[in-house]
């Protein structure tokens, strides 16, 4: 262990879209949009260094990584970071079956611990599945799996609420 203090310097893009353009996509295309670059990601997701990685409908993947900045006073990686890439994975698996002029917010999110992640982890894969979208309310399930060793570090579920835009 050593004294040395650390530091991490990060950069992201701007954020402001043109409204009625994002009026005019799908969940889907707005989704796949980031994916390829033609959006802008959230600058969340440079802050806590993840990616949104892949999306078809009912199916968001986020992959990020288990750094040393992300832990808590215990040592092993805050277990708000499980909770962002959960939230961000199921609400937009909801996010990818909506239709042209829709919005969402999630209005409850349930997270289960199962493991500490440590910059041993390295990195991890979480996965959204939309369980049900309807007029209102949208559900969904995710999980945070380790890509190397393929074990199970958190789980959860989330309810949307949708809305016209």
């Amino acid at each position: 262990m050593t004294d040395a203090p650390r530091s991490r310097t990060y950069s992201w893009a701007d954020q402001r879209m043109d409204p009625e353009q994002v009026k005019r996509l799908t969940g889907l295309e707005f989704l796949q949009a980031i994916v390829a670059g033609k959006l802008p990601k959230p600058a969340i997701a440079d802050t806590l260094g993840y990616t949104l990685t892949e999306v078809e409908k009912g199916l968001a993947v986020f992959e990020g990584g288990t750094d040393e900045f992300l832990y808590n006073p215990l040592g092993t990686v805050h277990g708000g970071y499980a909770a962002t890439l959960l939230d961000s994975a199921m609400a937009c698996a909801i996010q990818s079956t909506l239709p042209v002029g829709t919005g969402y917010t999630t209005v409850e999110l349930k997270v289960n611990y199962i493991r500490p992640m440590t910059t041993r982890t390295g990195m991890v894969r979480c996965e959204g599945r939309m369980i049900h979208a309807g007029g209102r309310i949208g559900t969904a399930e995710g999980r945070v799996v380790g890509r190397e060793d393929g074990k199970l570090y958190a789980h959860g579920t989330t309810t949307c609420l949708i809305f016209p835009l």
